[in-house]
């Protein structure tokens, strides 16, 4: 099997998809597959299923997010009746960012998506984020796994090791644009170490961050013990593309 480069697309806050088209056409020409968030941060975005159709349309391979935190059951089947109606047929299901205004709904559960899914259509594939820690049985049954984000390959390599999993695992590797892009990051999400050398260099050089990306995703390649790699470029992904594109 490819190590596959599935590439995370910063979605539209507007009824545009000019932006979308270029990401696409941009990252194409590296990327296996592309990763469409679902209210991203919190916010009101293009629905994912709509996004991922749109991918399909280009010529891609598209994984429409869908987070528990904004949808009851009845939206969720509307989803799945939406993406089966437009023939997308892959998802990653998560939790969802804490919103920036008003309370999250609690009628389901990453793992009643999964199940609501298999029993929807046994063509869907399903993924789940997985953390930097021992999984879960339920998690297990995913056809595939996008571990959290980190810096550090050792660290990604040691979880990988210490809970195997017979599913493709993506490793997650995301561009540091900015110091403080970096240290909102380090805020919102406390878990993820940030290296403060990086943090350094990416205040130094604005390409920093770029570089750092791209020597883990080789790195993470190198290893052997991922089927690939969820890349987030934020808005550098011309940078990266420019970047990968030979050595991938």
């Amino acid at each position: 099997m490819p190590f596959e480069l599935i590439c995370e697309i910063e979605p539209p806050t507007k009824p545009d998809l000019k932006h979308v088209r270029h990401q696409i056409g941009t990252m194409s020409k590296i990327a296996h597959g592309f990763l469409i968030p679902d209210n991203h941060i919190g916010r009101a975005t293009v629905s994912s299923v709509a996004v991922a159709h749109e991918v399909e349309a280009m010529g891609g391979r598209g994984i429409a997010c869908l987070n528990s935190r904004d949808r009851n059951l009845l939206g969720f089947r509307r989803d799945l009746l939406t993406a089966a109606a437009y023939g997308v047929d892959q998802f990653l299901f998560v939790y969802g960012d804490k919103p920036t205004s008003g309370n999250r709904t609690s009628d389901l559960t990453v793992r009643s998506m999964i199940e609501e899914a298999r029993d929807f259509s046994p063509a869907f594939r399903v993924g789940a984020a997985a953390g930097l820690r021992p999984l879960p049985a339920w998690k297990r049954t995913a056809d595939f796994l996008f571990s959290q984000v980190s810096f550090s390959v050792e660290e990604q390599l040691r979880w990988r090791e210490e809970h195997p999993v017979e599913v493709p695992v993506y490793a997650g590797v995301m561009v540091l644009a900015s110091e403080r892009h970096a240290r909102t990051l380090a805020a919102a999400i406390p878990d993820i170490a940030l290296p403060e050398r990086l943090v350094e260099a990416v205040a130094a050089d604005r390409m920093a961050g770029v570089e750092a990306a791209c020597e883990q995703v080789l790195a993470l390649r190198d290893t052997g013990a991922f089927a690939g790699v969820h890349l987030v470029p934020v808005a550098r992904y011309r940078d990266v593309e420019s970047r990968l594109a030979a050595a991938l």
